[in-house]
């Protein structure tokens, strides 16, 4: 019921009005987004680099059913990845993107007119001195990104690849991933998906995260450990040390905004750390995405609404 009331809240035009309009609300946005445009991306980017954090950046938008809004949204990544170069950050940030924003829904030609458009990507990425991440969307884009990603590792073997363990098949696909060389991001999964493809239950998915996440560190391939959860950072830690892993061979990636002080005590600890930062006009729909996936910050969101200070 909270999620399919904050997917409603996400579709309201006069709710992200009031968001990005409230004094109180445009703090707690800014919290999670650190803006619309480029150089907002910079910025972040810039001031997590300043305190020992790397970043992967995120053009938000999904589910493009428009090729002049694909190349728009690729000419951004271009302008990006031009941007952090500019600013001496190609080492310290990469950029995440979701196929189905430049192009894989569209209709007959939709993965041929995602890869070319990753490849672009990719391609600037790699002049810069930088990589690429692959975001993983709902069940029904897996094999299609999957897919993508094996054609782009042709050229581009840094290319990143993301799991997420709440789908029933992904200890499988750990096991065709984790080979020498291949960026992995483990992470729980933000979508609601039925029962016969995705385990449903808080337990459920924490173990299937944690068989992943030992095949993952166990493999020669390079984990990224996306998780908030405590518990699992915790277990992450343990399993490194037993195989022997040196703290340059994984990361820990969070979200901008979430759980701050626990990204600065791992990277205190010698550990790489990777921010989420997503950015752009399609915020809103991000944002409350967010909130549905943890009741404290649909609290935090509905008192920012409702504040008159």
């Amino acid at each position: 019921m909270l999620r399919r009331g904050m997917i409603m809240l996400s579709r309201s035009s006069a709710i992200k009005h009031v968001a990005a309009t409230a004094p109180i609300s445009r703090r707690v946005v800014s919290r999670f987004v650190p803006g619309e445009e480029t150089a907002d991306a910079v910025r972040a980017a810039t001031e997590l680099a300043a305190l020992g954090f790397t970043s992967t950046i995120d053009h938000l938008g999904e589910d493009t059913l428009a090729a002049e809004q694909a190349t728009a949204t690729v000419k951004a990544y271009l302008d990006l990845l031009d941007a952090l170069a500019e600013k001496g950050l190609a080492d310290r940030a990469e950029v995440s993107v979701k196929l189905s924003a430049v192009g894989q829904a569209l209709a007959d030609s939709g993965d041929t007119f995602a890869l070319d458009n990753a490849a672009q990507i990719c391609a600037k990425a790699a002049e810069v001195g930088t990589t690429v991440t692959l975001d993983m969307e709902d069940h029904t884009t897996t094999d299609s990104t999957l897919s993508i990603l094996t054609e782009l590792r042709r050229d581009f073997p840094m290319t990143g690849g993301v799991l997420q363990t709440q789908l029933r098949r992904t200890e499988g696909d750990v096991r065709d991933l984790a080979y020498e060389g291949s960026r992995v991001r483990l992470c729980k999964g933000a979508y609601q998906e039925p029962d016969s493809v995705a385990f449903t239950s808080r337990q459920e998915i924490d173990r299937a995260y944690v068989r992943s996440l030992k095949l993952l560190i166990d493999s020669p391939a390079y984990p990224m450990i996306a998780t908030h959860d405590p518990r699992l950072i915790d277990i992450a830690a343990v399993l490194a040390v037993r195989a022997d892993r040196t703290q340059d061979s994984m990361e820990y990636q969070m979200l901008y905004g979430v759980r701050p002080d626990e990204q600065g005590r791992l990277a205190a600890q010698g550990n790489r750390v990777r921010v989420y930062v997503p950015y752009g006009d399609e915020w809103y729909g991000y944002l409350v995405r967010r909130m549905a996936e943890k009741p404290a910050n649909v609290m935090l969101f509905l008192k920012s609404l409702t504040s008159r200070r």
